[in-house]
């Protein structure tokens, strides 16, 4: 049975976690392209290296970012996000703008 240890939980079985894909810069939801949003979304880089990826507990609902080794699936550590997330990322917000407020 492999283990991983949830930052918020500790050590669980693995099938209580789905895999959220890789942690990587985000484009301007505001100016990019159809290509780069489709690449940002669907597209990874797939070498071998230690990556930073989105993982979600189900039992608790919780997301946190696991690092771990693309050849030997080590998980080498995992976090909360707030460690290099110190903003929200609002797309509700950009619909409003040059609007009045809606009922």
């Amino acid at each position: 049975m492999k283990i991983m240890r949830c930052p918020l939980n500790g050590p669980r079985n693995i099938n209580e976690f789905v895999y959220g894909g890789e942690v990587k810069a985000m484009p301007d939801h505001k100016n990019c392209t159809d290509k780069e949003w489709a690449d940002y979304v669907f597209y990874s880089d797939n070498t071998v290296k230690v990556v930073q990826e989105w993982w979600f507990h189900s039992a608790s609902s919780y997301w946190f970012i696991a690092e771990r080794h693309t050849a030997s699936d080590e998980i080498i550590r995992t976090y909360d996000p707030s460690e290099i997330f110190t903003q929200k990322v609002s797309f509700d917000a950009d619909a409003d703008e040059g609007k009045g407020a809606q009922p």
